[in-house]
């Protein structure tokens, strides 16, 4: 079951911006929480892609 979020925390996705460029099969997601309040505009975070194998730059989906 989904767990419901408290005031303004919401759960986000963040998507790995050079794999879905890069035309290759697979992506990496991470999900997490943020604080629409205090962040109203998308996340971009840098995080580690196992497929690339490095770290990348993952941005907040839908």
């Amino acid at each position: 079951m989904a767990k419901k979020a408290k005031g303004n925390r919401v759960q986000v996705i963040l998507e790995c911006t050079e794999m879905k460029n890069s035309g290759l099969p697979g992506t990496s997601r991470y999900v997490t929480t943020k604080n629409r309040k205090n962040t109203p505009e998308r996340l971009e975070i840098k995080k580690y892609n196992p497929l690339l194998k490095r770290m990348t730059v993952h941005k907040e989906i839908k």
